[in-house]
């Protein structure tokens, strides 16, 4: 085949290095969005306390990670911090810095989710005396997740996809993986072409899968 032909013997010798770095996306994904979940609800439970000085630096913190890329983030994780003596592997910072960017969404998908409780919800809750911890995990919560189920999906989703960007730190997930083969090689149809078939399928399956869920949320 010419150069810029489709070769399926290359293509099948691509396979190994690349479900290698898909298998690395996949963890990073899981790990991150185990991060964004717990992190999240976090600043979302501090965001929603009476102490107004901690509100407004958790508002702050919010703001500022939501409105900077998530590259500028990797690169300040990986690149300006070991300069201040804090440093760990590139995914172990990977996976942070997803979990931090993903985490100011999240809390505001948790915010939504509480604030659309019904307030009824509450008063019956508190009136039963029931402590305040009880009624965060008995009855708000539960509540709240069930409506912001779907949308946590979508963040997940989106994160998996985002995982390219950990190339730039040299985490070999699946598009390192895939330009790496294409500078080795001087091919980069096969292996791009691939690793972007893998994106899309899992995200189109992903995504099909979470309509239908959201669908029966909403018949039930």
């Amino acid at each position: 085949m010419n150069a810029i032909g489709w070769n399926w013997s290359f293509a099948l010798s691509t396979l190994p290095a690349l479900l290698a770095g898909f298998r690395l996306t996949v963890l990073a994904t899981l790990l991150g969005s185990a991060l964004a979940f717990a992190l999240g609800l976090a600043l979302t439970l501090l965001r929603m306390t009476r102490h107004a000085p901690l509100t407004l630096i958790v508002n702050a913190f919010v703001s500022f990670v939501r409105g900077t890329p998530l590259l500028v983030q990797l690169y300040v994780l990986f690149y300006v911090l070991p300069k201040w003596g804090v440093s760990t592997s590139a995914f172990v910072t990977g996976v942070v810095g997803l979990g931090v960017y993903y985490s100011a969404s999240t809390s505001e998908v948790y915010r939504a989710g509480i604030e659309g409780v019904a307030p009824g919800q509450w008063e019956a809750a508190l009136t039963l005396g029931l402590p305040i911890r009880r009624v965060w995990s008995g009855v708000i919560l539960p509540q709240a997740m069930r409506t912001v189920l779907p949308v946590l999906g979508n963040q997940v989703i989106a994160m998996f996809k985002e995982t390219s960007l950990l190339s730039t730190i040299t985490v070999m997930e699946m598009l390192a993986q895939a330009t790496n083969i294409g500078s080795i090689q001087y091919r980069y149809v096969e292996p791009l072409t691939l690793a972007g078939a893998l994106y899309f399928v899992i995200s189109y399956v992903s995504a099909k899968g979470l309509r239908r869920l959201e669908v029966g949320h909403v018949n039930a």
